[in-house]
């Protein structure tokens, strides 16, 4: 099993650059978790967009959904010319109906809705979810192939629910959207201390943080959850692979 970061951002992407995401693939099967702004532009350094076989969103914000219309456009592009495929699987939540309901296009993506209180199987993963604390409907996940295990926190502020949910897991992949002076002042997201705090409550073997702010100096938000957390820890890199 690995995973690698398509983008690292929250809110909006750098130039050249894309909102928090990953590539997860295990035994030929590649699964895209979260697809927005920049996303698709940046996927394709790794896979050609035809070779993907499942999206699962965390929830409907445009900094993870923006690039959906552009994933559904590039497969009626390829219908055009020929290429027929089944539809592509978007996993989604159905608490924002509307939203659920655009996951679905033309016969070339099928939305499948997903519960915070049901294992799915998505290719090779045994896929489950918790909910978070967010403005809005948001689920966490964690990949599960034997027992082996990665873990997303998507966007949340603290809860405590997520640290059995993350127990154990070879690689927790953590938000950290704050810095230490803006703990408690912004809701729905963690500081590098509370990343680091959950990674060392849960067990985790390893830690990367993404969904990293656009301002500042990122490395204090590492600094912050090193100082707790004394396991293997890093901020998302684009590109790099890690193997499970």
């Amino acid at each position: 099993m690995k995973i690698t970061p398509i983008g690292i951002w929250g809110g909006y992407p750098k130039a050249n650059s894309a909102t928090s995401s990953f590539l997860i693939e295990h035994d030929g099967f590649h699964c895209l978790i979260d697809c927005g702004s920049g996303v698709l532009s940046s996927l394709q350094n790794y896979l050609p967009l035809e070779k993907l076989d499942a999206v699962v969103i965390s929830h409907y914000h445009a900094d993870h959904i923006a690039d959906l219309g552009s994933l559904q456009f590039s497969r009626i592009i390829n219908f055009y010319l020929g290429n027929q495929a089944p539809p592509l699987p978007i996993y989604g939540h159905m608490e924002d109906q509307e939203n659920f309901e655009k996951l679905s296009y033309q016969d070339q993506t099928m939305g499948i809705g997903i519960t915070e209180d049901r294992v799915v199987q998505i290719g090779p993963f045994d896929v489950s979810f918790c909910r978070t604390i967010h403005p809005v409907y948001c689920l966490a996940m964690k990949f599960t192939v034997g027992d082996r295990s990665i873990a997303l926190t998507a966007d949340t502020e603290w809860r405590d629910e997520l640290v059995d949910f993350a127990r154990g897991t070879d690689l927790l992949i953590s938000e950290a959207n704050l810095y230490e002076e803006h703990l408690g002042k912004a809701p729905g997201h963690l500081a590098g201390s509370e990343a680091g705090k959950l990674a060392k409550l849960a067990g985790a073997k390893q830690l990367v943080l993404t969904h990293l702010p656009l301002h500042g100096n990122i490395n204090e938000i590492l600094d912050a959850a090193v100082a707790i957390y004394d396991g293997p820890a890093e901020l998302a890199e684009v590109g790099k692979t890690y193997e499970i």
